[in-house]
Order: structure tokens, then C-alpha cells, then sequence
């Protein structure tokens, strides 16, 4: 019996000191201990994905009010002149165009093959910059649809505004109205494109000033229909929502002083009177 004893007092000491072992072992490997009775087996841990973060590419951006500039994310790239027309001129339509008329554009005074090879050395030269303006196929080109143009923006906005007399006026939409379209470039397809966006944004002011007249907000009144008078002098109906707003606020001097400044300039450079409801204005 005392034998019997000692041998099992030595078996549990012997899985006690292999428990201790294999307890090391489990530590070591990092993973959990399967014990059967003729056997041990580690399991070892489900390893951990690593969360990869999708970053998308900077947001691309052409401004081409005031002046051309293309944003990447906070990043101002530089463009070469020959790149520069070209995504100037598929950004002034929103339609895809034809190869062959594009190059025929941009490069009027040279035969079909020389003007396509250019055309192809300024696709290549803007892919080398990697920045994804432009959508090709085989026979034609546009801007890519994730790329904003700010004539675009505020073309849009503009139109908005004077078919819905409803629509809310944003903190600072005047401020998109203040400049022309590329007026230091003086390519013959600019031209047109430039008088439209001219026209567009001196109605948009106007009528911005005429709205916050309405509503009593004469500082940002006076800062629209001032861009207004600013890019048109001899421009009459931005004279008189000028005039209106100086009235509003109580300001006759001020109304009379413009009027006869506007009548100044209309006789010094176009020998004109101005008009009968201009000069009504005065006798309100």
C-alpha cells in the first residue's frame, strides 16, 4: 500500500511538473494549451488584420475666375502653358468633345497632324503630373465628373437665383460674382465664353443687391452692385440698384452724388443723357 502511495504522489508531481512546462511552452508559442491524454496541442492565436485606410485622392479643383489655378487637396500644381489651354477650353463645356475639333482649336495655325501630335504631348505631359483631369477615350475629352470648376459652381448658382425668386441667399454669394473669367487670356474661343459669364454674374449682383435692400442688409447691398458698377462704369441699371440702396438707408446726397457722377461719365464717353427712370428715381 505504502508503495502504491509513493507511485501516485510521484504521478501527480509529474503532470504537476509538466503542466509547469507546458504552461512555458504556452507562454513562448502565445496560444492555448489542448491537453488530451496522449497528446498536447497548441492553438495558436487567430492572427489580427490590420485595418488598411482607403485613402482617397486629393480632391481636384479649377479655378478659372480672376485667373487659372489648379488645386490639388491644399496643394497649388503648376501647369504648362500648353496644358493649362487645354484644360481650360474642356472645361468650358460640359459635354465630351471630339479630338479633332479640340486640336483644331487650340491649334488653329498648324496642319491636322501637327496639331493632333500636340494635342497628344499635352495629354502626355499632364498624366507625368498625375492628376486625373481629364476623361479619355479614343475620340474624345472632357473633365472628369469628381473634378470641380468654379465657373461651373457659380454659373449655377447664378442661373439659380434668377429663375427661383424663392431661393435662400447664402452667407457670401455675392463674393462668387466680384470676378470675370480669365480676363488676362485672349484666345479667340475665350471671347464668348468670357462676355456670357460677364453678363451672367452682373445680373446675379444686381439682383443679390436688390434682395438685401429688401432686407435691410445695405453693407452687403453696397459691396454687390459696387462689383457690379466696378466691372461695367457705364452699366445703368447697376447704377441705379447703387442709387436705390443710398436711398433705402436715407442717404439722398449720397443718391444724388452718383447720379450726377454716372451722368458725368455717360456724356464724357458715350455723349448720352441718362435715362428718364434713373432721374425718377431722384424725384421719389
Amino acid at each position: 500500500m505504502v508503495g502504491r502511495r509513493g507511485d501516485r504522489r510521484s504521478e501527480v508531481r509529474s503532470h504537476a511538473g509538466k503542466g509547469s512546462v507546458l504552461q512555458g511552452m504556452s507562454d513562448k508559442i502565445g496560444g492555448n494549451l489542448i491537453m488530451t491524454a496522449d497528446s498536447v496541442t497548441v492553438a495558436r492565436p487567430t492572427p489580427r488584420l490590420r485595418a488598411v485606410a482607403n485613402e482617397s485622392p486629393a480632391a481636384l479643383k479649377i479655378r478659372l475666375l480672376s485667373g487659372f489655378t489648379l488645386v490639388r487637396g491644399d496643394e497649388v500644381v503648376e501647369l504648362p502653358l500648353s496644358v493649362q489651354r487645354l484644360v481650360i477650353f474642356l472645361s468650358l463645356q460640359v459635354h465630351p468633345l471630339h479630338r479633332p475639333h479640340v486640336a483644331g482649336t487650340l491649334w488653329p495655325d498648324t496642319t491636322d497632324q501637327r496639331a493632333s501630335a500636340n494635342l497628344r504631348s499635352a495629354l502626355w505631359r499632364l498624366n507625368q503630373l498625375n492628376c486625373p483631369l481629364i476623361k479619355a477615350t479614343g475620340s474624345s475629352l472632357q473633365i472628369a465628373p469628381n473634378v470641380t470648376v468654379d465657373l461651373r459652381e457659380s454659373s449655377a448658382r447664378a442661373h439659380e437665383l434668377l429663375r427661383h425668386e424663392d431661393t435662400q441667399l447664402g452667407a457670401q454669394d455675392e463674393l462668387q460674382f466680384c470676378f470675370d473669367l480669365l480676363p488676362d487670356w485672349y484666345d479667340d474661343w475665350l471671347v464668348i465664353e468670357r462676355e456670357r459669364f460677364h453678363q451672367l454674374r452682373l445680373r446675379a449682383l444686381e439682383l443679390i443687391c436688390e434682395r438685401l435692400t429688401a432686407s435691410r442688409e445695405y453693407a452687403r447691398a453696397l459691396e454687390a452692385v459696387l462689383a457690379a458698377v466696378a466691372a461695367e462704369p457705364l452699366r445703368e441699371s447697376a447704377h441705379r440698384a447703387l442709387m436705390k440702396v443710398h436711398l433705402a438707408e436715407g442717404n439722398r446726397a449720397e443718391a444724388f452724388r452718383q447720379f450726377q457722377f454716372y451722368r458725368q461719365i455717360l456724356q464724357d464717353e458715350l455723349g448720352l443723357a441718362p435715362s428718364v427712370q434713373i432721374i425718377e428715381l431722384l424725384r421719389t
